[in-house]
Order: structure tokens, then sequence, then C-alpha cells
């Protein structure tokens, strides 16, 4: 009884950390219902994680741009316009190890011009990227012009967003390497977790009794191994996955153990406040669209390989599901609160919602409405545990 009190109250305490988790687990559920178990099969969960992948990375960023209170509205062309630059690359024969960091380098460069538009010329973000959003648009018609598609033949690059890590050996049907990586994963999350524990008795920082961590741990653990398990299933964890596991490992570590994620918190928290400790706003806003025109190009890539062509509308709205993907996970419209996590698990709650929806037969309309009222729900969210808070 002690431990379902000690439950009750970790949950109410965190409850902005484990609305979406919760949330993730009964729209899964609902649909696993309704689709006859159709929807966790090991193929379709697959499929589900391999088409949230360029959403998940460009949620990272814009996550972090709306924690240091700012919008980035050219993200979704940007990501477009990079994509066909690299089946360009590619058709051109560049090899695609030198086409990957060429399109992550002018990734950067394009997100450092709106940061300097932003830090040092003053201009509103929603207008500077807005401009972009134009430019951007313009630039993927132009490139396009001629066939309107660019097919990539390219099996390596095509494998990023359509490839599966090797397999070692088959073990009862199971993907062997698919299944050490997730054991390797419980191992690494249960070190951590036990590390953070620690440090936080050290610096006597509250902590849930032992018996709850040991009951967190074990819970967290198994919903590894499952999904683990399903993909291991199919055909096993895909490139795609992994490198949204490398984005969120990066980037987690980054914002909560380095100084300048803790700058960027900072900011996102009180500009005015942060400037007078003697942290450079215009630096950390430069760095921040910097970071974002980078994984802007990772998106286009991923999306160009997933289709295996550039066309003229790849990156339509990929901006709009990135932004609701990280409202989703729980990034504050206030500024200063967002988790790496939190906006990758919001890409695939969402991606998770179209997926459902379509083994349902749900017409497209009804799917806008849907998820509409999911950001809505998401944003109203927000505004009332930062009432409870004040």
């Amino acid at each position: 009884m002690n431990l379902l009190k000690e439950a009750q109250q970790v949950i109410k305490h965190n409850i902005r950390d484990y609305g979406m988790y919760i949330a993730l687990f009964i729209i899964m559920v609902t649909f696993t219902i309704l689709t006859d178990g159709l929807f966790m099969s090991s193929r379709n969960i697959s499929n589900l994680l391999d088409a949230s992948g360029y959403i998940a990375v460009l949620a990272v960023g814009v996550m972090l741009v709306i924690v240091i209170r700012h919008i980035d509205l050219s993200i979704g062309f940007l990501a477009g316009f990079l994509g066909a630059i690299a089946a360009i690359l590619l058709l051109n024969g560049v090899s695609v190890f030198l086409v990957i960091p060429i399109v992550l380098v002018l990734g950067v460069l394009a997100g450092s011009a709106t940061g300097f538009l932003v830090a040092k010329v003053g201009i509103p973000a929603f207008v500077a990227t807005l401009a972009g959003w134009l430019i951007y648009r313009g630039a993927i018609l132009l490139v396009t012009e001629k066939s309107g598609t660019i097919n990539v033949d390219d099996e390596a690059f095509n494998a990023i967003g359509n490839g599966y890590i090797p397999s070692i050996a088959q073990v009862g049907g199971l993907h062997l390497l698919s299944l050490l990586i997730g054991a390797t994963g419980i191992i690494l999350y249960i070190f951590s977790a036990i590390n953070n524990r620690k440090n936080k008795i050290k610096y006597n920082f509250d902590v849930v009794s032992k018996p709850m961590f040991i009951i967190q741990l074990t819970f967290v653990s198994a919903i590894i191994a499952y999904f683990t398990w399903l993909l291991a299933g199919y055909n096993g964890i895909s490139w795609t996955v992994v490198i949204i596991l490398l984005v969120v490992i990066v980037y987690h570590f980054v914002t909560t153990k380095t100084v300048i994620g803790r700058h960027i918190y900072a900011v996102g928290s009180n500009p005015e406040a942060a400037h007078l400790s003697g942290i450079s706003v215009s630096k950390i806003t430069f760095l921040v669209f910097g970071s974002m025109g980078m994984l802007s190009g990772l998106s286009g890539i991923l999306f160009t390989a997933r289709l295996q062509s550039a066309t003229t509308t790849a990156g339509t709205l990929f901006e709009l599901d990135a932004i609701a993907a990280a409202f989703v996970g729980g990034v504050s419209a206030a500024g200063g609160v967002g988790k790496v996590t939190g906006a990758v698990i919001g890409a695939v709650v969402m991606a998770t919602l179209t997926n459902g929806m379509n083994l349902m037969g749900v017409g497209i309309a009804p799917q806008y409405m849907i998820r509409g009222g999911v950001l809505a729900l998401a944003v109203i969210f927000d505004v009332m545990t930062r009432r409870q808070r004040a």
C-alpha cells in the first residue's frame, strides 16, 4: 500500500515527464485492441519507427529552439532542399561518405545564417525563418524543375532510410545483433540510473525508496526488452533507429551534462538574468540555430534515403509535425523547459496516431483534426502544469 501511495506521488510530482509516456501507452493499447493486434506486430512497429525518424530528428532541434523562446519555420523545406542536394551530388558520382558531411555542413551554415539574423541583426525568429521557408521552398523547385523527381540509386545511401543492421546469426528466428544491442541498452540504462541515484543521495537530493527504484528499473528494462524483441522478430534494428538513438544520446548528454546545456536552459528560463550572469545570449542563440540547421540536413538525408528520391514536395509540413512533436513531448511554450527524450517520444506519439488511424481506415480529414486536438491538449496541459507550479 505504501508503494502504491509513493507511486502516485512520484507520478503526480513528475506528471510533465511521465504524461507523454502514459499517453503513448494508452494510444498503443487502444490501437492494438481496435486492430486485433495488428498494430503491435513486429513489421508495423519497425515501419512506424522508421517513418517517424526524420520528424524525430527535427523535433530534437526545434525543441531546443523553443526552449530558448524562438521558433523555426524554415526547417521543413530546408530539410527537403538539403535532401535534394544530397540526391544531386550522388547522381553526379560523389561518394556517399562525402555527401553526408557536405549536407550536414550546409545545414549548419544555413542554420547559422538564421541565427545571425535573429541574434545579431535582431530580426524576430518568426520573420527570419518565414523568409527561409520561402527561400528554401523556391530552392527545392529550382533544383528539381527539370524532372520533378531525382531518383537515388546508391544502395549505401538508401540503406540509411530502408536498411537494417547486419545479423550475426538468427536465434529462434530473432535477429541476434539486435538482441545484443537491446541487452546493452538495458545494462547502460541500469548503470546510469544507479549512478544518478548515488549522486543525488550524495548531495542530499530527494530520491524514491529502494523498492520503488527497483520497480522503475524493472519496468523500463521490460519495455526496452519488449520492443527489442519486436524489432528482432522482423529484420532487426534499422539504421534509422540507430541514427535516432545516436542523436538522442549526443543531445541528451549535451543538454544535461555540459555547460552549454545549462546555458541553453538558463537563456530559455530568463534571457535577461542569463545575460547579467555573464552568459552570451546571442552566442547561445547562434549555436542552437546552427544545430537546428545540421539536424535539418540529417532529416533531409533520412527522408530522401527512405523515398530513394528527392521530390518537389519534400519538406512540406515537416516543420509543423516537428513543432507538434516537441509540444506533445513536453516542451514549454514559455521557454526553459523541454527534454530531448520527450521530443522523440512526441514524434513517436504523432506517428503512432497516424499509423494506427491508417490501419483502421480513418480518412485523412479526421486524422488532421484528431492530431490537431492532441496538439491542443498538449499545450493546455503545459499551461495547467505551469499554473499549478506558480
